[in-house]
This record gives C-alpha cells, sequence and structure tokens, in this order.
C-alpha cells in the first residue's frame, strides 16, 4: 500500500468554513509523505475532471475521504462529483456495470468491481455527540453506529470491490469541540493504519 488518494469533501457555508476538515486532510497528508507514501489529493474547490479523478481512484492503494457529516451523508458537492467520476468510472476503469450481464442475469448485482485490493478509509466529522452512537437508548440513532448510519458509502466502495480500513471520527465539532484531542487520536489513527514504509 504505496499509493493514497486524499480527498477533502468539505462544502464551505456561512456557518462551517471547514477549517477542521482543511486541519485534518493536512495532517494526513503530512504523515503520509513523511510515513513514505506517495499521495494525491482533491478538494471540492479544485477543478476537477472526471477521467483524471477516475485515474486517481486507479493509481492509490487506498483512498482516504476526509468529510463532514452533512444531513446524514457527505456534502453535496462531493455526492455530484461522485455521481459523475463514478457513474463514468463503471465502463470498465473502476468497475464493469453492476456486475451482472444480459447473457448472465442471475450473477449477482455489485459484483463488477475493478479495484480489488484498493483500501479505503472514512474520517467524519459530525455536529452530533460521540454519545448518540451505539445506545439504544438514543432516540435518533436508536443503537446505529457511525459506520451503519454511513452504510450507503461503505456500499459505494465495495461496488468497486475495495476493501474498508477502520473508521475515524470527530465528534460534537460545533457545540462541544475537543480539536486538541480529535487531532491527538487523528494522528495516533493514521499511524496504525498507515504506518511506516519509509
Amino acid at each position: 500500500m504505496n499509493n493514497v488518494f486524499v480527498i477533502n469533501a468539505h462544502e464551505e457555508y456561512e456557518f462551517a468554513k471547514g477549517e477542521l476538515n482543511r486541519t485534518l486532510t493536512q495532517i494526513a497528508l503530512d504523515h503520509l509523505k513523511e510515513a513514505g507514501y506517495e499521495t494525491r489529493s482533491i478538494t471540492m474547490k479544485d477543478d476537477w475532471q472526471v477521467d483524471t479523478e477516475i485515474e486517481n481512484h486507479q493509481w492509490a492503494d487506498a483512498v482516504l475521504l476526509q468529510t463532514p457529516v452533512n444531513w446524514m451523508g457527505v456534502p453535496w458537492s462531493f455526492k455530484k462529483s461522485m455521481d459523475f467520476v463514478y457513474s463514468f468510472g463503471m465502463d470498465g476503469r473502476m468497475c464493469k456495470g453492476d456486475g451482472r450481464t444480459r447473457s448472465d442475469p442471475n450473477k449477482q448485482y455489485g459484483t463488477g468491481g475493478k479495484l480489488s485490493g484498493t483500501k479505503y478509509m472514512l474520517s467524519l466529522t459530525f455536529n452530533a455527540p460521540r454519545e448518540s452512537f451505539n445506545d439504544p437508548s438514543q432516540t435518533f440513532f436508536g443503537g446505529m453506529s457511525a459506520d451503519e448510519l454511513f452504510k450507503p458509502m461503505h456500499l459505494n466502495f465495495a461496488f468497486f470491490d475495495m476493501e474498508p480500513l477502520p473508521t475515524f471520527a470527530c465528534y460534537d465539532v460545533m457545540k462541544n469541540p475537543d480539536v486538541e484531542t480529535d487531532l491527538l487520536k487523528f494522528r495516533d489513527h493514521l499511524a496504525s493504519v498507515f504506518p511506516s514504509i519509509a
């Protein structure tokens, strides 16, 4: 695992300028370079091109998605890029359709992935507190984990036959932030998931 593609999916709003996601992205890039990995990165403010982003996914041994959680999912600008990049990548570069063919319609849906062996890691920033997850007494999530909430994103990557690395999350970042602790934990997480190969 030598090549890591880092995506900062933050969309800037007046109430959320994206400083934490930028900081986490930069920490990740700094760690990866120091640990001996080759990196490429993109933000949603960049002038991304479909073919280049498909090639970035093909190049990567791992994709690190740094994203705020907006309305229980990724921001609209990253969803837009996914709709283009991932749809055009179904031509055989990222997957061969959904895995089925008219001559073999019984083949299972979602088995056409062409990025076998590629890993991915989610790094999420939540307004929700940590206590709202993994606890059935919590009304809103009802015991759901952060990974269960982000099942659609996990399925998107699984569609290309990518494999998950452990998820990282910062919680309660707007009403009760503890940024210093989050950054320390993130550095530890990165060291565990992306150990030095230098």
